[in-house]
C-alpha cells in the first residue's frame, strides 16, 4: 500500500519566491514525502506526495499564480490503472 498516495505537480510564478520558506512549510504542515521544491525568485516547480493534494493546491495558490498543475493517483498506477 502507498502511504501517500496523490503525486501532486505544480508550478508557482510569483515575486520573491524563497525554496528555503516553502519547503520549511511543507515539512511543519503537511504529511507527505519526496518533496522537491526548486527555482528561483519567480518560478518554483513543486513535486510533493501527499493524501491531500488540495491543501497543496491552497497554500501554493497564496504565493503566487500556479500552472500545470498535475495530482495523479499513484494508488491506481500501481493497479496498472490510468492515474
Amino acid at each position: 500500500m502507498i502511504e501517500f498516495r496523490y503525486d501532486t505537480q505544480l508550478l508557482i510564478e510569483g515575486e520573491n519566491l524563497d525554496e528555503d520558506v516553502i519547503i520549511d512549510y511543507f515539512t511543519k504542515n503537511f504529511k507527505g514525502d519526496c518533496l522537491l521544491a526548486v527555482g528561483d525568485d519567480e518560478l518554483i516547480k513543486i513535486h510533493y506526495h501527499t493524501n491531500e493534494p488540495w491543501k497543496v493546491l491552497e497554500y501554493c495558490s497564496t504565493l503566487g499564480e500556479i500552472y500545470d498543475i498535475v495530482v495523479e493517483d499513484m494508488d491506481r498506477q500501481s493497479r496498472g490503472l490510468k492515474g
